[in-house]
Formats: C-alpha cells, structure tokens, sequence
C-alpha cells in the first residue's frame, strides 16, 4: 500500500490549490477515500471524504464551501481542490482509505497559507 501526495505549496490567503494523491497497493476503484491534515502541535483531522464511485462526498464545517473531494478512479488519484484558503489551513495534507489503514501514511504535502 502506498500514498504519494503532492500539489502543496505556499500560497497567500484567497488563493488556491489542487491537492493529488496517488494510491497503489489496493483496488482503489472498490475503496472510499479521505483527506486529513495535520497542524504544527495539532492532532490530525478529517477534512473530506469520498464514496469509491464519488456518488457521496462529505466535507467538515471548518472547510465546508471551500473544499472540494473527486476522485479519478482510472488513474488511482483522489483530489482535493481548495479554494478561499486561510492562514488555518495550514497543515500537512494526507490522504487514506475507508477503513483507516493506520500503518500506511505518505509523506504528505505541506500547504502554508500566509500574507
């Protein structure tokens, strides 16, 4: 199994990005997907979620508007477009599976949002 994210970068507040994970290892076609980040002395959260057809798509409230989950099953990727982006979204971006597999993590892609 293995996660490689990449799309980060540093950008000032209002602009965007438009995060890739790359999954292999697993039939990712039958697998629901989910971004997580992470914050400096923070515990990591849930950011989105995705059905393994895209046909259900869920977003918490901090990035609820803002974000948005798709996936491209041909080619193993799961997005993450963010949009209006704030000083608090600043964090290492992962992605996994649904369930968890809590032994395999990327190297995550770091976005910083700063003025």
């Amino acid at each position: 199994v293995q996660f490689v994210e990449s799309g980060g970068g540093l950008v000032q507040p209002g602009e965007s990005l438009r995060l890739a994970c790359v999954a292999s290892g697993f039939t990712f076609s039958e697998t629901h997907m989910r971004w997580y980040r992470q914050a400096p002395g923070k515990e990591r959260e849930l950011v989105a979620s995705i059905t393994n057809t895209a046909g259900s798509t869920y977003c918490a409230d901090s990035v609820k508007g803002r974000f948005t989950i798709s996936r491209d099953n041909a080619k193993n990727t799961v997005y993450l477009q963010m949009n209006s982006l704030k000083p608090e979204d600043t964090a290492v971006y992962y992605c996994n599976t649904i369930p968890l597999r809590d032994n395999y993590w990327g190297q995550g892609t770091q976005v910083t949002v700063s003025s």
